[in-house]
């Protein structure tokens, strides 16, 4: 399956599930002071997180464009090094604001691995 069809079906499944897609943000963050660079599929998403702000939906899916070089999660040095490291991709991401919590999310990851992707589920 090539990125594109796992990008689209992703998305996808989540509409189908009522979330709104939600475009990726900008790869320099505008509103946000601490991130020199967007570094996961949540940042757009962090005022929402903090009660600083309300979005017309409750439920979001993105596929967001990201670029880690440095900070918490950094494999830089692994770079170049493995063919699973890379300091620019794209982050697929589900989002509940207060809308539902763990046993939702669950199982739409397990529906969506195991219906929508095909993966079987001994795996």
């Amino acid at each position: 399956m090539k990125s594109a069809d796992i990008r689209q079906k992703f998305l996808d499944y989540f509409a189908s599930k009522g979330h709104a897609i939600v475009a990726s943000s900008p790869l320099v963050p505008g509103n946000d002071p601490t991130l020199l660079f967007t570094n996961a599929g949540m940042v757009q998403f962090k005022d929402v997180f903090l009660g600083h702000d309300k979005r017309s939906y409750a439920r979001a899916t993105t596929s967001q464009r990201c670029v880690r070089a440095g900070g918490k999660h950094n494999d830089l040095e692994n770079v170049g090094y493995t063919a699973r490291h890379h300091t620019f991709f794209e982050m697929l991401g589900n989002f509940s604001f207060g809308d539902y919590f763990k046993r939702d999310a669950i199982r739409y990851a397990w529906e969506l691995i195991t219906q929508v992707y095909g993966i079987p589920r001994e795996k």
